[in-house]
C-alpha cells in the first residue's frame, strides 16, 4: 500500500471510484476533469490516492482557504475497506494541512450515508447541530 499525492493523471480511475461509491455527491462541472485539475492546482499538497499494485484503492480530496481546511470526496473501494486505508488517507491530509498552518478541518456527509458518518465519527470528527448548512448554485449547468 502506497499513499501518494493525487495528480490529474489519476482522474479517470478516481472518477470511476467516486461513481461507484454509495453516498458520493458529484457535480457535473466541479467534478469534471477540468474542475478537479483546477482544484489540484490550487491545493497541490493536500490530495492523496492510495495505490495497491498500481490500482487506486482509495482517494481523498482536501484543500484550504488559508484559514480552514475542508475534506471532500473521500472513498475507498469496497473490496479494500476495513484495512485502514481511509484512516491513513485522512491522517495524510491532516498532516499536510497542519504543515500549511491550518488548525481546523471540516467536511460534509449526507445524513443517509450511515457508513460514512460512522467512519468520520470513529476518527473524532464531531457532528455540529448548531449550524445550518446552506449553499447557492452559481451555475445551473453544474448539476
Amino acid at each position: 500500500m502506497i499513499i501518494k499525492k493525487m495528480g490529474i493523471d489519476h482522474f479517470f480511475e478516481v472518477k470511476d471510484l467516486w461513481n461507484t461509491t454509495y453516498g458520493m455527491g458529484l457535480r457535473t462541472i466541479d467534478d469534471s476533469k477540468a474542475g478537479i485539475e483546477k482544484f489540484l492546482l490550487r491545493n497541490p499538497n493536500t490530495n492523496f490516492v492510495c495505490m495497491i499494485e498500481n490500482d487506486i484503492a482509495g482517494v481523498i480530496l482536501s484543500g484550504h482557504d488559508g484559514r480552514r481546511g475542508y475534506i471532500y470526496h473521500t472513498a475507498v473501494k469496497e473490496e479494500f475497506r476495513k484495512q485502514g486505508i481511509g484512516t491513513k488517507l485522512v491522517g495524510e491530509v491532516i498532516r499536510s494541512l497542519r504543515s500549511e498552518g491550518i488548525n481546523k478541518v471540516a467536511l460534509v456527509v449526507f445524513k443517509t450515508n450511515t457508513g460514512g458518518n460512522c467512519f468520520w465519527e470513529s476518527l473524532g470528527f464531531q457532528e455540529r447541530n448548531d449550524l445550518v448548512y446552506r449553499n447557492l448554485s452559481l451555475n445551473d449547468e453544474n448539476m
